[in-house]
């Protein structure tokens, strides 16, 4: 023991991470003991951590969050033994990149118990067009002359380069996001596309994106572990806070990458329920965003508050249910049961609405469409409204009625409703129930979408299967595609050809709805 506690007592450790009288004293020690030794020494060269394994692995406790140095990485470096002449493993280059270790160097034993090579690894600057790190041959122990110290500074002050490219004024969190499917690779990049959109809607700036197609998903972690550094590198190389995965990941997943990365891990559901809560105003809305929070949140809790603690605040964890993200399962049970009943009565209470209005004779009709495709404008420009109409995705949540009179002296009522996307959570699909009741009320549907997007057809597609899925194919409908503008005389023509029966309109220009107006006029 002895021993042992001297090594964490030496003030001084060389550039190269040890002296060969430091050497040999801690291959013999881990030879004595049957166990692997490693060291963590800060950038001064003095042990802050010793640490004993078992003969073939090294256990890292988790560090602690604060970075102990000023640059990007943690400003410790990791010098550990071998017992078996192995030379540097996977698992020893996983631990640098997850660990934002400096370096990370091997002294590996010969049988009697003596040094015989030490072999050291460092992570490489961005854009060096070759592997994440540098894993170097190994060398005998005694002649090895590698400035580690050197190779450090230089690293973070490639790290601190890029740094000064970006721009500072952008105080927004940063991500990588990432699809793994078994999708084409040009089908998981359009998808990438609109997680942008979402990401940009909820306030994160994308800094880089990886894709992997692959034949079975990893039950563990999603994506290999190999891909998983990558991803690790990337997000280090680009100062990334924050990892959102365009497939929604597993609770087993969730956990299993929070262990290994110290940074944010998000999906796609998580992703939408936090743009859901920026947007909520009503009490139905926040009440729907909380419901749909804790649905998704309760099979996350189980043992892993360490996951959940790391999507308290910012991107994913705010809204009306964020502080409820680490209360235990029964009492969200209660919670989600209370919401429920809250939520069966402002449906009532809309149903009344309804009621009232059919009694009035006054007919309704719903705008429809993917999230984005200008519902919120082409009410706007009929009504003389103000609702809001960003270009950003689910900028409208709640749904907004407005009376107008048309042409012939026709009184109606125009409801603008919250857009649609592909694969919706289904925690969103259940909880957001109500909010979709007031379509079952329309007496036409007016399919908006956006002619110039270019998976127009997929997502026309995916708001006629919402319809469908709803029993609401037999409500009479009209497609208006919007944003004619954008086009070219070529693609209006074939867009023409594949709905010959669609109005083309420009949703910012009130006399190009003319003919959208005397469309649902006929159908009324």
């Amino acid at each position: 023991m002895k021993r042992i506690n001297r090594l964490g007592d030496r003030r001084y450790l060389d550039a190269c991470g040890y002296s060969n009288e430091q050497a040999r004293e801690i291959v013999r020690l881990s030879y004595d003991i049957g166990r692997q030794i490693a060291l963590l020494v800060n950038r001064q060269g003095r042990p802050e951590m010793v640490l004993i394994g078992d003969p073939g692995s090294i256990y890292i406790p988790e560090l602690p969050r604060a970075r102990q140095s000023t640059g990007r990485l943690r400003g410790l470096r990791l010098l550990h033994t071998h017992l078996s002449g192995e030379q540097l493993s996977e698992e020893d280059l996983m631990d640098m990149v997850f660990l934002r270790l400096d370096s990370v160097t091997v002294l590996g034993s010969d049988a009697e118990g003596e040094p015989e090579f030490a072999q050291f690894a460092y992570l490489m600057p961005p854009d060096s067009g070759a592997e994440p790190y540098m894993r170097l041959d190994p060398v005998r122990w005694d002649i090895a002359d590698i400035d580690l110290a050197a190779q450090v500074k230089a690293l973070e002050d490639e790290f601190s380069r890029v740094d000064q490219t970006r721009d500072t004024s952008d105080k927004r969190e940063r991500a990588i996001v990432v699809s793994v499917s078994q999708d084409p690779k040009s089908i998981q990049e359009r998808s990438l596309d609109e997680l942008e959109d979402l990401a940009d809607t909820a306030g994160v700036k994308v800094e880089g994106r990886m894709v992997q197609r692959v034949r079975k998903f990893n039950p563990k972690f999603i994506l290999g572990k190999g891909k998983l550094s990558e991803l690790e590198v990337l997000a280090l190389q680009a100062d990334a806070e924050l990892i959102l995965f365009d497939q929604e990941l597993s609770p087993a997943q969730m956990r299993n990458l929070v262990e290994v990365t110290e940074r944010k891990i998000l999906d796609r559901t998580q992703l939408i329920l936090d743009i859901f809560a920026q947007h909520a105003t009503t009490r139905a809305g926040k009440l729907q965003v909380e419901m749909a929070q804790l649905k998704y949140t309760m099979p996350r809790l189980v043992g892993k508050n360490r996951a959940m603690s790391r999507l308290m605040g910012g991107i994913g964890g705010r809204g009306p249910g964020e502080t409820k993200l680490e209360i235990d399962r029964r009492r969200i049970k209660d919670r989600i049961s209370r919401l429920g009943s809250e939520l069966k009565k402002v449906s009532r209470q809309r149903g009344f609405t309804r009621d009232r209005r059919s009694r009035a004779g006054v007919p309704v009709i719903s705008l429809v469409g993917y999230t984005n495709a200008g519902k919120s404008t082409i009410l706007n420009t009929l009504t003389n409204s103000d609702v809001l109409a960003e270009n950003k995705l689910f900028a409208t949540l709640d749904p907004t009625s407005r009376r107008i009179r048309f042409p012939q002296d026709q009184e109606v009522i125009l409801t603008d409703t919250v857009g649609f996307i592909k694969e919706l959570p289904k925690e969103l699909k259940e909880a957001f129930r109500a909010t979709l009741e007031e379509l079952e009320a329309a007496d036409v549907l007016v399919l908006v979408a956006d002619s110039s997007h270019p998976e127009v057809e997929e997502q026309i597609s995916a708001v006629e299967n919402i319809i469908t899925e709803m029993e609401l194919y037999e409500v009479p409908r009209i497609l208006i595609l919007n944003k004619w503008d954008l086009l070219d005389e070529d693609q209006r023509s074939a867009m023409l050809s594949l709905h010959p029966g669609a109005v083309p309109a420009i949703g910012r220009k009130r006399s190009s709805l003319k003919e959208a107006v005397a469309a649902i006029l006929d159908r009324l």
